[in-house]
């Protein structure tokens, strides 16, 4: 089976999972919830040719007290012909008491790779303590903070490769804003620096613009941004494409 076969087969397992009962958010008999969405940019011209794709899925699952999200998301770049993009990035956090109280506790894992910021690759790991600003179906603003262990491995040149381990305060932002059950704002921001040296740092931030079409499909933009001190790299991705999702 060629690529075009296997994406037509993908898209065909993806809407026929998606376009079941779809509810608004969890709820006593609703608490499990995945979201699939593609997005990229693809440019031709006299000059050449390039693209971005970022592929990104999730899973959680929501009770009362604890709530379990993960989620992966690959992105993959070339321009003419040369490689700009290929990151890689899984997580796995838990939320304890969030949707009851103001003050909550969350832990996190994360594992990740990136051709675009030289980071062969990294584990971190930690936890801390939540705030619910606003909790609410159509607007949510939450921030959290708390140390994270990390241990990575960075290219630095062609030939040596930078190990090391340190210990990182992460500070987070989440927001998400609904319009009408029609139009949502989301997105999620972390400043991650050193507490050992505070010009080691790390900023990761993405923003998702979405229109729904149907209860689970909906037109998106989304902007992501990435930045890693310790190799002095950055990306910045703009992309349109679309996101299915289903509470069930």
């Amino acid at each position: 089976m060629n690529l075009k076969g296997i994406a037509f087969t993908a898209i065909c397992i993806v809407t026929n999972f998606f376009a079941g009962n779809v509810f608004a958010q969890f709820s006593d008999s609703v608490h499990y919830y995945a979201r699939f969405a593609t997005t990229g940019i693809i440019n031709r011209a006299n000059q050449g040719k390039s693209f971005v794709l970022n592929n990104a899925i999730a899973f959680s699952v929501n009770k009362k007290t604890v709530a379990l999200n993960s989620s992966a998301a690959w992105i993959y770049g070339q321009q003419d012909g040369r490689l700009t993009n290929n990151d890689f990035t899984t997580g796995l956090t838990l939320d304890l008491y969030k949707d009851t109280r103001k003050l909550y506790y969350w832990g996190l894992l994360n594992l990740s790779s990136s051709y675009s910021l030289n980071i062969n690759q990294q584990f971190q790991g930690g936890g801390g303590i939540g705030y619910n600003i606003v909790n609410q179906p159509a607007i949510e603003i939450v921030v959290s903070d708390g140390p994270l262990y990390e241990r990575s491995s960075l290219k630095t040149d062609d030939i040596a490769n930078d190990n090391y381990q340190t210990l990182r305060n992460s500070l987070r932002l989440r927001h998400r804003w609904v319009i009408n059950n029609t139009i949502t704002w989301d997105g999620m921001h972390f400043w991650q620096p050193s507490l050992v040296k505070f010009d080691d740092y790390i900023i990761r931030s993405s923003s998702n613009i979405s229109i729904k079409l149907k209860k689970w499909l909906s037109l998106t933009s989304s902007v992501t941004y990435n930045k890693l001190s310790r190799t002095n790299r950055e990306n910045l991705l703009i992309s349109f494409g679309i996101v299915a999702e289903n509470y069930f």
